[in-house]
């Protein structure tokens, strides 16, 4: 599903990632664990295709069959809407729009059908237990119910991975407990794969495999 090839980044003078290399396959759950500033975030959003590495004729990252390095801004926006779902330790929902409306948001943006989409949004906040809350907005939801939002919406376009990025790191324990698990059952029911960085030592313990990265590099 993912296949990375000597990873580096520079930010200036600083060597942040070192020639990472990763295989994940699909539908696994692999976290990526480490202290703060040993690269983790920074790999996932190279992986998720919201940065770049640094330029290199060894370099590669395919994602799903393709090579999203020789993708043009325009064919890797499409791609990473159609493709990638994104979980953020704060939820990022739009506070005007109703949950329904959050979720719906990229599959708008994929130029999908109004009606086709809300009823897949409908049935993926079905399937999280927010039935009853789809049309209240975020300020109306507790944080535990924002964050299984944001799960629907990174889900709406079907995507073949979902990354995540302390996705629990905002949560009381037990929303935190109720979301990992989650995971897992989207994993058995979607086929979804998934690449999460966190500091939740149960969490990362739950997954198929944990990386460990310590400065730039996988050990």
């Amino acid at each position: 599903m993912i296949i990375a090839k000597n990873i580096h980044k520079y930010y200036d003078s600083l060597h942040v990632l070192k020639g990472v290399d990763l295989h994940i396959k699909k539908g696994e759950i692999v976290s990526i664990v480490g202290a703060s500033g040993a690269g983790k975030t920074t790999l996932l959003q190279i992986l998720g295709t919201l940065d770049n590495p640094a330029k290199s004729k060894e370099t590669t990252l395919e994602i799903n069959g393709e090579n999203v390095l020789k993708m043009n801004d325009k064919t890797l926006s499409k791609f990473r809407n159609n493709h990638l779902g994104f979980i953020f330790q704060f939820h990022q929902l739009l506070p005007e729009f109703t949950a329904l409306e959050n979720v719906c948001i990229p599959a708008f943006i994929a130029g999908k059908e109004k009606k086709e989409t809300e009823k897949e949004a409908q049935k993926l906040l079905a399937f999280l237990g927010l039935s009853e809350r789809a049309n209240h907005k975020p300020n109306e939801l507790s944080g535990g119910e924002q964050q299984r939002v944001a799960v629907a919406r990174a889900l709406i376009n079907k995507p073949a991975v979902i990354f995540a990025d302390e996705p629990s790191g905002n949560l009381d324990t037990v929303s935190a407990e109720n979301l990992h698990q989650l995971f897992f059952k989207l994993r058995t029911e979607l086929g979804q794969t998934f690449v999460i960085v966190t500091h939740n030592e149960e969490l990362a313990n739950m997954a198929d495999r944990k990386l460990i990265m310590k400065d730039g590099l996988i050990l």
